[in-house]
């Protein structure tokens, strides 16, 4: 049996960016990942022609660093485009586009007054420069003190609620500051956002990290699930799978916390398992459309009106070209939820069901024989929950053993989590490894 320099267990963006700085350096490192496709959440999947898309919507932002960076280095940066997007919302039955300063002006679901206050909240927020200030707040709290009770009930609360749930009023107001400081900065010199993309799907760049770590003597072990540890005083020995045991002399987990603490139950104090199971996470069944038609000229369509069970449309055609999905649009629903919510419970036929009859009201023309195919993806811990003062309890990288990390994307905070700062957290902790 081999024993490896690193054992990394999970294929996201974090075990493979850490694994592939870890390759280069000449260390004998070995990835496991449970799925059969690398890169997480950003994995890719098969229509049975051949056609491949993300199971989950994926887009980089034009200021993000650590995806080029990492993209320059694996020689595959003429694979980016940058492109401009439409945006928009729905709200009380109808499209308002919100692309633009211009679209906010004509955005009449607000008075004018609101409306200037929405446009000027960009400015506010980049005005706070320690986010710690007003972890303590809500987002509610925090919003409505900078923009208005009236916008926030139209605007935002609506999206907090289909993102969050029946957490909607404990994530704190840092979430919102972050993505609000990220977005006000991707414009374009036009006033309208520019978003990257990576030819071929996010899964794609996932694929070429794996080549490159395999190039360097690193292995990638897809289809094989870690089931426990294997420990002798402060030092775990091997990890234990349902393909047999590997053994390392260090080891990082880089799944969800829930996930961690499993493995580590029974060979980990009580209290430190308490911190892991202490975050909170938020399913998310994302429907997979594959339409003979457009539903809209809209990429990123923000579902505000309470009626709809859907926190965004996104038709990812209207950003990546129909070309390369043999002429079909492809579109994602998501839906964040509780795994207690009995549409978690759905079937992938009971799920398609219930969600076409929500986008014939959003869209009257849409008919059903306009699916060519469809996929139904879930992930049970697909967004951390970020509650008041999250950055006093969210556990650190350390672990009750002596040649073990952990680093996962509920530790990406105050950012949320993202493909851009996986590879930042990657390399982070290759370097303490």
């Amino acid at each position: 049996m081999n024993n490896y320099d690193v054992v990394i267990v999970g294929g996201g963006f974090t075990g493979l960016t850490a694994a592939y700085v870890l390759a280069k350096q000449g260390k004998s490192v070995q990835v496991i990942e449970a799925d059969s496709t690398p890169g997480g959440l950003a994995g890719i999947f098969e229509f049975d022609d051949g056609v491949r898309v993300e199971k989950f919507y994926h887009h980089w932002f034009n200021n993000d660093v650590f995806v080029p960076e990492l993209v320059k280095e694996l020689g595959l940066e003429g694979d980016v485009i940058l492109l401009p997007t439409r945006t928009g919302m729905y709200f009380n039955g109808r499209m308002w586009k919100l692309s633009t300063p211009l679209d906010l002006l004509r955005f009449k679901a607000l008075s004018f007054v609101d409306r200037i206050r929405l446009g000027l909240l960009v400015f506010q927020v980049r005005k706070i420069k320690d986010w710690k200030s007003i972890e303590h707040l809500s987002i509610r709290e925090w919003l409505e003190g900078m923009c208005g009770k009236s916008v926030y009930k139209v605007v935002w609360e609506p999206l907090i609620d289909s993102k969050f749930s029946v957490y909607a009023e404990a994530v704190n107001a840092v979430w919102m500051w972050k993505k609000l400081v990220l977005r006000g900065s991707t414009r374009n010199d036009k006033g309208g956002e520019e978003l990257a993309y990576f030819k071929g799907g996010f899964g794609r760049l996932a694929e070429a990290l794996v080549s490159a770590i395999r190039e360097h003597g690193g292995e990638v072990t897809l289809n094989t699930k870690v089931q426990g540890l294997v420990t002798e005083g402060k030092q775990i020995t091997a990890v234990t799978t349902d393909k047999g045991e590997i053994a390392g002399k260090k080891f990082l987990f880089t799944p969800s916390f829930p996930l961690i603490a499993d493995l580590f139950e029974g060979k980990a104090d009580d209290q430190w398992l308490a911190k892991l199971r202490r975050v909170k996470y938020l399913g998310n069944m994302c429907l997979v459309l594959r339409l003979k038609h457009s539903l809209s000229d809209t990429y990123w369509l923000n579902v505000n009106d309470p009626g709809f069970p859907f926190v965004g449309v996104i038709e990812h055609t209207n950003f990546d070209t129909p070309e390369n999905y043999k002429g079909t649009h492809i579109a994602y629903l998501s839906r964040y939820l509780a795994t207690q919510d009995p549409v978690w419970g759905y079937n992938d036929e009971q799920y398609l069901d219930f969600a076409l009859g929500h986008l014939k009201r959003m869209f009257p023309k849409f008919e059903k024989d306009w699916v060519v195919d469809y996929k139904v993806w879930r992930s049970e811990y697909a967004q951390p929950v970020t509650e008041r003062n999250y950055s006093q309890y969210v556990p650190d990288a350390s672990t009750p053993y002596d040649n073990a990390l952990i680093s996962t994307m509920a530790q990406i905070y105050p950012e949320d989590r993202g493909t851009n700062y996986a590879i930042r957290e990657g390399r982070a902790i290759a370097k303490r490894l």
